[in-house]
C-alpha cells in the first residue's frame, strides 16, 4: 500500500509503541485531546506537547492539515500505523485519527525521549 499524502517521514515501530505508551500515561495521569478537531484546536492554541496521527485515516484529507500546522506552530508530531491503536491508548472503544498530549503526567520522560527522536527523523 502506498504511503498517504500527509505522512512525511517513517517512524520506527519501537518509537510508535513508546508514543502509545505516552498516550496511556497521559490518559491516566495527565491530559489529552482526542480526535482531529480537538487536536487541531490544541495545536493552534500552542498547548499540545506531542501530536500522534494515524497513518490509515480515510479519507486522508481529514488529517492532511495536521503535519503542516504542527510545523508552523513548532509542535512535535509522530505517526502510528493504525488509528485503532490511538483509540485504544486513549481508552476509547472507537478509532481516533489523532490525539494531542497536553500534559504528559508520569510519562514526561518518555515524552521528552519521543520528541527528541521525532526531531531527528525529520
Amino acid at each position: 500500500m502506498a504511503r498517504p499524502i500527509y505522512v512525511r517521514f517513517d517512524v520506527p515501530a519501537d518509537l510508535a509503541s513508546k508514543s502509545l505508551e505516552a498516550i496511556e500515561l497521559a490518559r491516566d495521569t495527565g491530559r489529552l485531546k482526542k480526535g482531529t478537531n480537538e487536536t487541531t484546536k490544541a495545536i493552534e492554541r500552542g498547548v499540545a506537547k506531542l501530536v500522534v496521527v494515524g497513518e490509515d485515516v480515510e479519507p486522508p484529507e481529514i488529517v492532511a492539515h495536521i503535519p503542516p500546522l504542527c510545523e508552523e506552530k513548532k509542535t512535535p508530531y509522530i505517526y502510528v500505523k493504525k488509528q485503532s491503536e490511538i483509540g485504544s491508548a486513549c481508552g476509547m472503544r472507537v478509532k481516533s485519527a489523532a490525539v494531542a498530549i497536553l500534559e504528559p503526567g508520569k510519562g514526561k520522560d518518555i515524552l521528552d525521549e519521543i520528541v527528541q527522536k521525532a526531531q531527528a527523523l525529520k
